[in-house]
């Protein structure tokens, strides 16, 4: 009994040793010596030679001055990869594309040409033509009510810009919870539509939004005010300016740039997606450098030609470009990320 007992400890002691030191420690070694930087996660450093990132992994990017990424179901976090798996019947997947197209998409053809339509929705989105109707941040509101109740959850500031009016609004709270009686005691998603109809007749053609302001220490923080123009409004409301403009020629937008991958981190983005948005991105670093938008354009397009390959070493698919390398190649030459804008 003792003698199987023994060999049995023995053979404990041994599979630990070998599967929890001796194996583990030789796969680091070998990884160490023959692959150091998979090893180390593929990081990717900045001029002063601190990680920034991975190459392996998406990240966003909302400045001008940067070719942004495939969006992401996940948010970017890798610690939720995933997809939505969205129907084509679901409006949550109209609207994401229509966010993702409100900001980039351009006429192609027409006096405009070539020029983006986002100024256009944004003075669409300004006129007051609503006399006796609800304005169209109501209209957006009372026709989707769950993406304006997200709209509150996504941001602790929107929360606490709705539980402001909550509390200065009193009586028309009132009459939201006598018509909602399962609801005593509402949240401020919950009230998300009953406070954009409030808005959209005391702010007419704005939208209520983030911007930043000075502090009384010099620093700067955020708040919720009513704009005017900007990305939001232009991402929010493209769907609704669409509706009222079906006349309008739009261009065909590379299909990564508004569907998500099925991870929601790819790196990578179509050559034909970064040409896309050369001219966005030569513009910016233009008018931030106070360089020759031309001269600027042909740079961007070379480095991102020369970065550009298929995978497999061109066997398979067609030409891409890591955005996150090019992004670091871009603040490289032309300087930090301040310097194209927030």
């Amino acid at each position: 009994m003792y003698r199987h007992l023994r060999a049995n400890l023995w053979l404990l002691i041994l599979t630990l040793l070998v599967g929890s030191i001796v194996y583990p420690a030789l796969l680091w070694a070998f990884a160490q010596g023959v692959f150091p930087e998979q090893a180390q996660g593929s990081l990717l450093l900045d001029g002063e030679k601190k990680p920034v990132g991975s190459r392996l992994i998406a990240q966003p990017f909302t400045s001008d001055g940067y070719f942004q990424p495939r969006p992401s179901a996940a948010g970017f976090n890798g610690a939720a990869s995933g997809a939505t798996n969205w129907a084509a019947s679901n409006y949550l997947l109209r609207n994401r594309v229509a966010r993702q197209l409100g900001p980039l998409v351009r006429y192609r053809s027409g006096p405009r040409k070539g020029q983006p339509a986002a100024p256009d929705v944004e003075s669409w989105f300004r006129e007051d033509r609503y006399q006796g109707r609800p304005g169209i941040v109501a209209q957006w509101a009372q026709a989707h009510p769950g993406l304006v109740a997200a709209w509150v959850r996504a941001d602790p500031l929107n929360a606490e810009y709705v539980a402001a009016w909550q509390k200065a609004r009193p009586q028309e709270v009132a009459q939201w919870i006598r018509e909602h009686p399962g609801t005593p005691e509402p949240k401020p998603e919950d009230l998300a539509v009953p406070f954009f109809f409030s808005y959209s007749k005391t702010s007419p053609g704005t939208f209520p939004g983030p911007a930043e302001e000075k502090t009384a220490g010099g620093k700067t923080a955020k708040r919720i005010a009513p704009l005017k123009e900007g990305r939001d409004i232009q991402s929010i409301f493209f769907d609704l300016w669409t509706q009222e403009h079906p006349q309008a020629d739009l261009e065909p937008v590379p299909a990564d740039m508004v569907m998500a991958s099925g991870s929601g981190l790819d790196p990578h983005l179509t050559l034909k997606s970064a040409l896309y948005q050369l001219d966005r991105v030569a513009r910016a670093w233009a008018e931030k450098t106070k360089g020759d938008r031309e001269k600027i354009r042909k740079e961007i397009a070379g480095l991102i030609e020369e970065r550009a390959e298929a995978p497999l070493g061109g066997l398979a698919g067609v030409k891409q470009i890591n955005v996150l390398e090019t992004n670091l190649a871009l603040r490289e030459r032309y300087g930090s990320p301040e310097e194209a804008g927030k």
